[in-house]
């Protein structure tokens, strides 16, 4: 077994190589991420606006909903799509079980909750006059509404990275609807997982070095993004 320090510089030579496990784990990762970041996107931001924007009857309810759902255990809604989409359940006939498109439609799952509840949360905090100035000018309820979302659009960027940050780390739905297949459905937390488990530390700390150099890059846009707004 090797010690921590053996390990980390083993995992560094690993990088820096071009290992191609670690490498497809990372593509394996960002590409499902990104995907469900996508779905989850398409859904969360117009819930979350429309949560924000609309006074409706059981809106206060909707809101405790979501909040509860963005707290459900990753291994529970992998538990609850491997019965959809195994062989006997009712989705069982796509053939999605262990591919990443499953993986990605889980990550979306968990995902939808928290993008709606901060777009919900960013449009609550907006000036009201932006949406009030854009009715009284003639734009439609539509126009307005994206006048708002414009408005706040460094608290979206935020809570899209937020979202992607969560997608990215999380471990027990992509373990349970990938079955963690080397060179395809493998990633970098079910790989960590793995190698961890088998004494292989070096190749678990590399991915553990990929996963923060992606949250790194992350942030490191997030933080241009803002510098460009602000300029």
């Amino acid at each position: 077994m090797e010690t921590i320090p053996e390990a980390l510089r083993h995992a560094l030579h690993l990088l820096w190589s071009g290992d191609a496990r670690t490498y497809t784990a990372m593509a394996v990762s960002v590409r499902v991420s990104s995907l469900a970041l996508l779905l989850a996107a398409l859904v969360g931001i117009p819930l979350g606006g429309l949560i924000g924007l609309v006074p409706f009857s059981g809106r206060g309810i909707l809101r405790v909903v979501l909040r509860a759902l963005m707290s459900v255990p990753t291994v529970v809604i992998g538990l609850v799509l491997f019965a959809v989409l195994s062989r006997s359940g009712p989705l069982g006939g796509w053939n999605l079980l262990y591919s990443q498109t499953a993986m990605a439609v889980g990550q979306a799952i968990l995902i939808v909750p928290l993008v709606a509840s901060l777009v919900d949360a960013a449009v609550r905090s907006a000036d009201r006059r932006v949406q009030d100035t854009a009715l009284t000018l003639g734009a439609g309820w539509f126009r307005s509404a994206l006048d708002v979302l414009w408005e706040v659009r460094l608290a979206l960027v935020a809570a899209v990275v937020t979202a992607f940050s969560r997608a990215v780390s999380e471990v027990g739905i992509s373990m349970m609807v990938g079955g963690n297949i080397r060179g395809q459905t493998r990633n970098i937390t079910t790989g960590i997982m793995l190698e961890t488990g088998k004494g292989q530390f070096a190749m678990g700390i590399a991915l553990g070095i990929v996963l923060l150099l992606v949250a790194l890059g992350l942030n490191t846009v997030v933080q241009a993004i803002e510098h460009s707004v602000e300029a």
